[in-house]
């Protein structure tokens, strides 16, 4: 089992090395994802304005739903504000169909709605013909790392199933292994284009590396992405997977 504590592997502890490079590498990852023309983009990923941001300042125009519970940063509000379009909704039913070219699912998104079946099928409604979803979700390993911490045994051997894990604040996270992820994704009428864990690089790996020496980070970077661990759930605390629509 992994030897941190797993409120550290969700980001909410102090590993501050390794997520300056865990946010590097998502960060690559969307620049990569992202259209190559000016696109409709939309970003459910609960209103924090760092991906819709990055998408806008790549050109696009960005619809970011943004989630009750979080606040947003206002300069980046302000900053992108002529390509990005705020809206508050529990839902996507303000949307027509086949009305944006990609959805970004970050920060989890799928994990904490726990109805996602029901979410992504609204997801593949909104895409158009062609358009894509970029989605991250919390890993088996995340769920069993928290699950022994809780010292709860008997559900660790119910990885086949799916995995309702609870957090100390009274939060729920779904946890997935490769094959719910494309399950979830197939399900809702999308075709997996790719599937890999975050990161496979540990923790330990990365602060060690960049203990040394801090200007080691764009190679970290470059040696994570170009690694293929495709489907591997074994490593890694989240999932990332893109999907097209047909």
């Amino acid at each position: 089992m992994l030897p941190i504590p797993a409120e550290e592997l969700n980001g909410s502890g102090t590993l501050g090395p390794y997520w300056t490079f865990y946010r590097a590498v998502a960060a690559e990852q969307l620049t990569r994802w992202l259209p190559g023309q000016p696109s409709v983009i939309l970003d459910l990923s609960g209103g924090r304005g760092r991906w819709s941001g990055q998408a806008a300042r790549a050109g696009h125009r960005v619809i970011e739903v943004l989630d009750f519970r979080r606040t947003v940063d206002g300069q980046s509000r302000l900053r992108d504000a002529d390509r990005v379009r705020h809206v508050r909704a529990d839902d996507l039913a303000f949307l027509p169909d086949a009305s944006v070219d990609a959805v970004l699912a970050e920060e989890r998104v799928m994990s904490i709605e726990l109805m996602a079946e029901s979410a992504m099928s609204d997801v593949a409604r909104v895409l158009r013909p062609g358009g894509r979803a970029l989605v991250c979700v919390d890993s088996l390993v995340l769920g069993m790392a928290i699950l022994a911490e809780q010292e709860q045994w008997q559900h660790l051997r119910q990885t086949g199933e799916v995995m309702l894990v609870p957090w100390p604040d009274g939060s729920i996270t779904r946890c997935f292994s490769s094959g719910q992820l494309r399950e979830l994704l197939v399900g809702a009428g999308l075709e997996v284009e790719w599937m890999r864990p975050r990161t496979v690089l540990s923790p330990s790996t990365v602060d060690h590396v960049l203990g040394s020496d801090a200007r080691a980070l764009n190679y970290l970077v470059r040696t994570e992405l170009e690694a293929h661990p495709d489907d591997d759930d074994t490593v890694g605390i989240h999932l990332v997977a893109s999907a097209r629509k047909g």
